[in-house]
């Protein structure tokens, strides 16, 4: 890829930055079936923290993915690490259940700044041909950020099982004035004056309404099933394993941090490649059908040895298929990545809401449930890829 020696700079900023957020992230994860013990949290009330994340992304998307065509990339990156910092400053100090909901409304809102700001980014910096392989790369950096995240976070709970949140809250900020100080703006001002006159009135509706256009709705709807089923095996995980097996918060960042590994030198190694190979439409189909059925082998291992081979098969077939998506839809964007990236967040929330909210219902009636409801999920989301019509011209 050839670009300036700054862009690159740049490029390569955003891919760190967003690893540090995702590590932030990442830390919580081992400690949350401790936290739920200690403030005697069910399952549904698990799940309904994870969905209201979703619920404030979902209707901050359509807003911040026209945002990033208007206000730039670099200042909604910057904005939304400070307040995805504050909102884990909060949530480690919050000793009642309505604050840690509210830290969740504002990291719902601060992933709606970031995520779609930085696909645009990378947009921006790459060629349609070396696309796929950047998103790939930031596919990486995300799977690398919840690679170091847990384990880290398993160790930093020692000094308490808020601790972790404090960390988050720094890595954030770090970012967040790492960003300010280097990263370069790739809209010129020129075209963010145009794109300010060519969108004077931002509407929730209005936005949502032109996703429904048939270029863009089935891709979407791909999205949305993709992320309901993922959300309600991925976000309840750790409660799983801890009820069923009697993890501890090590265990189950040793699990993670083995299946984020393999997907990390999947990405970085093998995404690219694929994506050449297959093309994203065939690789959605195999990686889709691949994950529902090791996601059904869940429920049926009884070792730690299992769990850990599934789960990193799992991990594995997601951690190609999330950029195959998010790169056939940066290519069929054109001009208009920040909408197509905020309706990319959008309809991911939408998935993320009512996956995790489902999953801890399903759990509370039986453990096994919210699996054998994912894997369902993901098959439906196989087949609906496989009738999808090759109407919709991607740009080459």
């Amino acid at each position: 890829m050839k670009v300036m020696s700054k862009e690159k700079l740049s490029l390569y900023l955003v891919l760190f930055n967003l690893f540090i957020a995702f590590v932030g992230i990442g830390l919580a994860v081992p400690i949350m079936p401790s936290l739920a013990k200690e403030m005697h949290l069910s399952g549904g009330v698990m799940g309904y923290l994870i969905s209201v994340f979703a619920f404030a992304q979902l209707l901050a998307s359509p807003i911040t993915g026209v945002w990033v065509d208007t206000i730039g990339r670099k200042k909604m990156i910057v904005f939304g690490l400070l307040l995805f910092s504050f909102s884990e400053l909060l949530f480690g100090i919050g000793n009642q259940v309505w604050v840690l909901f509210l830290s969740r409304i504002l990291g719902g809102i601060s992933d709606a700044f970031i995520m779609p700001a930085v696909t645009a980014y990378i947009a921006d910096r790459t060629t349609l041909e070396d696309r796929a392989k950047v998103l790939g790369y930031q596919a990486a950096a995300v799977s690398a950020g919840f690679l170091i995240g847990p384990g880290l976070g398993g160790l930093i709970a020692n000094l308490g099982i808020r601790a972790p949140f404090f960390f988050a809250a720094a890595f954030a900020l770090a970012a967040a004035l790492v960003s300010m100080l280097i990263l370069q703006e790739p809209l010129s001002k020129e075209r963010l004056v145009n794109n300010r006159t060519g969108n004077n009135q931002i509407s929730f509706l209005a936005e949502i309404r032109k996703s429904f256009q048939p270029l863009y709705f089935l891709p979407l709807a791909i999205v949305f099933v993709l992320a309901f089923g993922l959300a309600a095996y991925e976000m309840m995980f750790s409660l799983f394993v801890d009820r069923k097996f009697g993890f501890t918060a090590k265990d189950i960042a040793v699990i993670i941090t083995v299946g984020s590994i393999l997907g990390v030198v999947t990405q970085l190694l093998f995404f690219g490649k694929l994506v050449d190979k297959l093309g994203e439409k065939r690789l959605i189909h195999v990686t889709l059908l691949t994950a529902a059925l090791f996601i059904l082998a869940s429920v049926l291992v009884g070792s730690y040895w299992g769990i850990m081979i599934v789960t990193c098969l799992v991990f594995f077939s997601c951690d190609l298929l999330r950029p195959a998506v998010t790169s056939f839809l940066s290519k069929m964007a054109g001009d208009n990545q920040g909408f197509v990236a905020g309706m990319n967040s959008t309809y991911t929330s939408l998935g993320n809401i009512i996956g995790p909210a489902l999953g801890g219902i399903l759990f509370d009636v039986n453990i096994n449930f919210p699996y054998l409801f994912a894997a369902a999920i993901l098959f439906a989301a196989f087949v609906m890829s496989v009738f999808w019509k090759s109407g919709v011209r991607v740009q080459h």
